[in-house]
């Protein structure tokens, strides 16, 4: 047989037939190819010593199982055997039973398609023979075997977006793609620049959809908010007009469903992934200050939407819909070729391919962190003969954050950041720490003196040998080296993501492998070791001014240009580098992967106190890097880097301390700046924009701004029979009045200039100006005439 190779897409198991069937679907060099997988069965594990008794409560109930004591072992030490099930519902039935009975079952939670997946060590990539049938758009293979392979696919892709009315009536749908890039729209046909397919209804406009995915057959449906609004609203109004949405391969039909607890939206299209664009963003680490799709494109693209209030969006649409329809066809065309722009600017599809043959977690999947640890490390703990243990959140122990040293307030010149590069995977590569490590490590006596575990914290000891993590994340740090050199971005960040994500996974209640004992002796090995660091730096005759999780801010107590501080930096972390190599080596006899880096000098650095007290503050600070051209003001923490502040004290904040930093006198420039808000110069800069985390009802007791603003807003969308904006989340904009906060678009008081004054531009001008002798109160006071 010829072995193909192909890139998974998606993944499926039911019962069909008496027996399993996992289906998979995959991108291939030759086309779409569907793998049916027969006869597959579902697994979960049992304590031995219950053997007996979960035989005799299957039997009673009638249940037909295969039972089979294993040389497994749970994280208990105790002995299991599998129970195997010819359906995967008979198999999730009887665990039930058998859990209800207080029995223990260990690993009934893995899906069949992923326990096939992970078992066989198939991330993404594939390898397979089968024997085949060629259908229509697509090849079938059946009797199939695969194996992990190592291919990187060219994907299809389609960007998708509805446009509709307030009560969600489809208008049309624009689909933007290499292959084929149009609008389907209900209206008469119309000469238009855009390309249009017309029809004439909403029934007629989902059969055209339908049939333009049979024909064009795209890999990736790419969007924005894509599933829980476009994708929601096909489904609606499909069931509305009674039409099957058999846009998967094979025809077959979408599968739309909302979570009971979360309200989450997931859509399964058998054959096709979605992609949302802002949760792929997310995923990959990505921030704005709105995530709404013009804001997002004009901060990454520098171009956007013409429309920007909801309720003249609205307007112009339906306006658009009566009498101008190519206008709207050329609008609804254009959010599909952003979407497609910002994919390809940020290269996500690449991150997502790239994620998917690291960890064998979905292209589409958001977040995915304990999927992935779950995927890597459960087949290898099977071949070392264990089980892996069940969520536990009801023993769940917190473990210490990272560490965050109080600051010493000041204004300084020459400040260090010195960073330890990937600290945590570090840790964990240097100090051997691993789950099933912990549980062999525990095994060795600690009274003996040939005891060889490596101590942890919180009781915990780790195994020298006996572990795999280690060795997971140094494949992954030497992979992210080759990407980073190779300049692959999206392949490094990937790697980035997955290895920071390791610690985050072993101290989260939400992954089977959490151990307070596991977390702990990272998070509070990271203390000693920043706690000594500086000890280290101080003996040098510096002064460490602050420290936070893996950076250290060290004070030269002088001025010194670049290239002095350059040399200082190289000199200290060459330094205490090579104290923690002798360190781990002579106390544990280990090898140190610890590594600090220099990473910055600051020509001028500001520690601010905490507001109205003498402490410093942590996780706030500012300071002036680079010269000349380069030359740019860092913030963090402060009014700058946070969207809850108004532009007018962002402004503020850069400017003044642009003059602080560079030893000019602001006396003047703050009392012109109140003065010109005063006057009402900076109007435009006065509008908080704040997120609605919460349903508009649910706010009770201590209503903020942004609540009674939402509220007074939606009070006047209902009287002007428009659409409420905000009663579920969102958010808004809105500006201080003498009557309160009011919403941006229905303002109806005078602004509150006081309010700006002491709420907006005194913490900014407080928080530097006492250290160079200036009080902002006095000179933002109007000052007294002489009699």
């Amino acid at each position: 047989m010829v072995i193909q190779n192909g890139f998974l897409l998606t993944r499926q198991a039911r019962d069909i037939n008496g027996q399993t069937q996992i289906d998979l679907w995959l991108s291939t060099p030759s086309g779409p190819a569907q793998l049916l997988i027969h006869g597959e069965k579902p697994v979960f594990f049992i304590h031995q010593a219950d053997l007996a008794t979960a035989e005799g409560i299957a039997k009673q109930h009638s249940f037909t199982a295969q039972w089979k004591p294993l040389p497994l072992k749970s994280f208990a030490l105790e002995p299991l055997a599998a129970c195997y099930c010819q359906l995967s519902k008979q198999s999730q039935q009887l665990s039930q039973l058998l859990k209800q009975q207080e029995i223990t079952v260990l690993e009934d939670d893995i899906r069949l398609a992923d326990r096939y997946l992970m078992e066989r060590f198939i991330k993404g990539s594939v390898e397979f023979t089968g024997n085949e049938q060629n259908r229509t758009h697509f090849t079938r293979y059946s009797d199939v075997k695969c194996r992990q392979g190592d291919y990187t696919p060219s994907l299809k892709v389609v960007s998708l977006d509805i446009e509709c009315s307030e009560k969600g009536i489809l208008y049309s749908i624009g689909l933007d793609s290499p292959m084929d890039s149009r609008v389907i729209m209900i209206g008469s046909p119309q000469e238009s620049d855009t390309p249009i397919e017309w029809v004439a209804d909403e029934k007629a406009l989902l059969l055209a959809m339908v049939h333009w995915f049979q024909k064009f057959d795209p890999d990736v449906i790419v969007g924005w908010n894509v599933i829980d609004f476009d994708f929601r609203l096909l489904h609606k109004r499909a069931d509305w007009n009674k039409v099957k949405l058999a846009i998967g391969r094979g025809q077959q039909n979408s599968y739309f469903r909302t979570s009971n607890t979360t309200q989450q939206a997931f859509i399964s299209i058998p054959g096709r992934v979605v992609m949302d664009g802002i949760d792929t963003l997310k995923t990959a680490t990505y921030h704005f200050r709105s995530w709404s799709l013009e804001s997002v494109s004009q901060e990454l693209l520098g171009e956007g939407k013409q429309i920007h209030n909801v309720h003249d969006r609205m307007d112009e649409i339906n306006q658009m819909f009566r009498s101008d329809k190519p206008s709207l066809a050329k609008y609804n065309l254009q959010d599909c070729v952003l979407v497609n722009k910002i994919f390809a600017h940020t290269h996500l599809l690449e991150f997502a391919i790239e994620r998917a043959k690291l960890t064998g977690v979905e292209l589409d999947r958001v977040g995915g962190s304990v999927a992935a640890f779950t995927n890597l490390y459960l087949p290898q703990i099977h071949r070392a003969g264990y089980v892996a243990p069940n969520l536990h959140p009801e023993n769940w122990i917190a473990s210490p954050g990272g560490y965050v040293m109080d600051s010493i307030p000041d204004l300084y010149d020459s400040v260090l950041v010195l960073d330890f590069k990937s600290l945590y995977p570090s840790i964990i590569r240097s100090f051997l720490i691993d789950p099933m490590g912990l549980i062999e490590g525990l095994q060795l006596d600690i009274g003996k003196e040939d005891n060889q575990a490596v101590p942890g914290f919180r009781g915990g000891q780790f195994h020298r040998s006996h572990h795999f993590l280690p060795e997971m994340i140094a494949h992954l740090w030497a992979a992210r080296d080759v990407a980073k050199k190779n300049n692959e971005k999206a392949f490094s960040q990937a790697i980035k993501i997955i290895m920071n994500s390791f610690y985050g996974v072993l101290g989260s209640s939400g992954c089977r492998f959490f151990d307070t004992r596991l977390a702990s002796s990272i998070t509070m090995r990271g203390h000693e070791i920043m706690k000594q660091t500086k000890l280290l730096i101080e003996e040098k005759g510096y002064q460490v001014i602050y420290g936070d999780t893996d950076s250290t801010f060290v004070s030269l107590n002088g001025e010194y240009s670049q290239q002095q501080a350059d040399e200082i930096g190289h000199e200290l972390v060459a330094y205490i580098n090579a104290w923690w190599t002798q360190h781990l080596s002579e106390e544990y006899n280990l090898n140190s992967i610890l590594e600090l880096e220099y990473e910055t000098h600051y020509r001028k650095f500001l520690m601010p106190t905490i507001r109205g007290q003498e402490t410093g503050s942590k996780k706030r600070y500012a300071g002036l890097i680079g010269e000349g051209d380069n030359e740019r003001i860092i913030f963090k923490g402060l009014e700058s880097a946070r969207t809850d502040w108004t532009p007018l004290a962002q402004e503020f904040q850069q400017s003044l301390y642009s003059m602080v930093f560079k030893g000019q006198n602001p006396s003047d420039y703050v009392r012109t700046f109140v003065e010109q808000t005063k006057a009402g110069e900076h109007d435009g800069k006065l509008i908080y924009q704040k997120r609605l985390r919460r349903k508009l009802h649910e706010y009770q007791k201590n209503v903020p701004p942004q609540v009674r603003a939402a509220r007074m807003a939606d009070e006047i969308n209902a009287q002007l029979g428009r659409p409420l904006q905000y009663q579920n989340k969102g958010r808004i904009e809105y500006v201080i009045t003498l009557g309160g906060p009011e919403p941006k678009e229905y303002q109806q008081n005078p602004i509150d200039y006081q309010h700006y004054i002491d709420k907006q531009l005194k913490p900014v001008a407080e928080a530097i100006l006492p250290f160079i002798g200036i009080d902002f109160t006095s000179l933002s006071e109007p000052q007294l005439g002489l009699f």
